[in-house]
């Protein structure tokens, strides 16, 4: 017997566990890349706490609908029903609804939360929201229901 149907013989049982082994592994790293580090509620507790007081969710409607001297509201993307699909004003691209109600992945992840009230922020105020404005539009946006 020659060294090729040695190897061959010894692991070909072994070649289903590796194909089963690397399945699994591509299937934990799926679920760790959709894993939540944190809820809407969560962000509304650690605003809140920032700003010194509970969110407010009628303050948080007259703030996502406001346009703060400027031509952009949150609305101009995210429309006037955020438990709908929204459109960005520039680009045209396609926008999960805002509301965690209509969308479970809404607010689940600190990163991308900071970065789009910081880039929104800016682009609607010319400046980055105070956490009391997060806190209210948060508490509006938990509000709703589709």
């Amino acid at each position: 017997m020659n060294f090729t149907s040695l190897f061959a013989m010894r692991c070909r049982p072994l070649l289903p566990m590796a194909w089963i082994a690397a399945g699994a592994g591509l299937t934990l790293l799926s679920v760790a890349a959709q894993a939540a580090d944190t809820s809407a509620a969560q962000q509304l507790e650690r605003w809140s706490a920032q700003a010194g007081a509970a969110g407010r969710a009628d303050r948080g409607h007259v703030f996502f609908s406001g346009r703060h001297g400027g031509e952009w509201s949150c609305t101009s993307c995210h429309g006037n029903s955020p438990t709908t699909p929204g459109k960005h004003a520039s680009t045209g691209k396609a926008i999960d609804p805002m509301a965690p109600a209509a969308n479970p992945k809404a607010f689940t992840d600190t990163a991308k939360v900071d970065k789009w009230f910081r880039r929104n922020c800016n682009d609607v105020l010319k400046r980055e929201c105070s956490a009391g404005e997060k806190a209210d539009v948060l508490a509006y946006l938990i509000s709703l229901k589709p």
